[in-house]
């Protein structure tokens, strides 16, 4: 059994860290190489009422159940199948579906804060910090935010000047010193998409796949 290689890719809301993701896995065809998104493992939260539930400041680790993320990343080692659970992003709680990611050999773990946690960090191969402005990230959010999520622009604000941006400051841009690969401005720095794409082709040739 070919052992699983694990690459985590983070970076500030809106740097552009999914497109990173995305970029890397359809580089590849096959059913070799996979990824699994830290926000599918937000806590339930179905104990708490709707009021409270729309306080949790998901850019805080403590709304993470990262126990249960690297419990399932040790059974995708082990070569076993898994049940990634969805999250009910309009109920602010975990929902009763999931999906089965069977094993693979490269798997993406993607999210604001995968580098975070000592624990995830060391059943890391390979990590990958996308580095964007703040300026940039933030006029992105807005954006998405309006355009696909039907916020306002004064909630995006507010939440961004109360949680996203301290707790960017305070959790996630320090770990920027466990990355591997530092990729500044995202998915369009072709050269960095191009040196990690070739090392995972490179494993999945190891590996006997290519």
């Amino acid at each position: 059994m070919n052992k699983l290689i694990i690459i985590g890719v983070t970076g500030g809301s809106a740097s552009g860290k999914t497109s990173v993701s995305h970029a890397i896995l359809e580089s590849f065809t096959d059913e070799n190489i996979g990824m699994i998104e830290h926000d599918s493992y937000y806590k339930d939260q179905s104990n708490l009422t709707f009021e409270e539930r729309t306080k949790t400041n998901y850019d805080h680790p403590l709304a993470f159940d990262t126990d249960f993320l690297i419990a399932q990343l040790k059974e995708l080692r082990a070569g076993r199948a898994v049940d990634v659970p969805i999250y009910d992003y309009a109920n602010h709680t975990r929902s009763n579906k999931t999906y089965r990611q069977e094993p693979v050999d490269v798997l993406i773990v993607e999210g604001i804060l995968v580098l975070e946690d000592e624990r995830l960090r060391d059943l890391m191969d390979i990590k990958i910090f996308v580095d964007t402005d703040d300026d940039v990230r933030i006029i992105r959010r807005i954006r998405r935010d309006i355009e696909e999520r039907g916020r306002t622009l004064d909630s995006v604000i507010s939440q961004y000047l109360t949680a996203v941006k301290p707790m960017y400051h305070q959790f996630i841009e320090p770990t920027k010193r466990y990355a591997d690969v530092i990729i500044p401005e995202g998915v369009s720095n072709t050269v960095g998409i191009d040196i990690i794409t070739t090392k995972v082709a490179s494993i999945l040739q190891e590996n006997g796949n290519n």
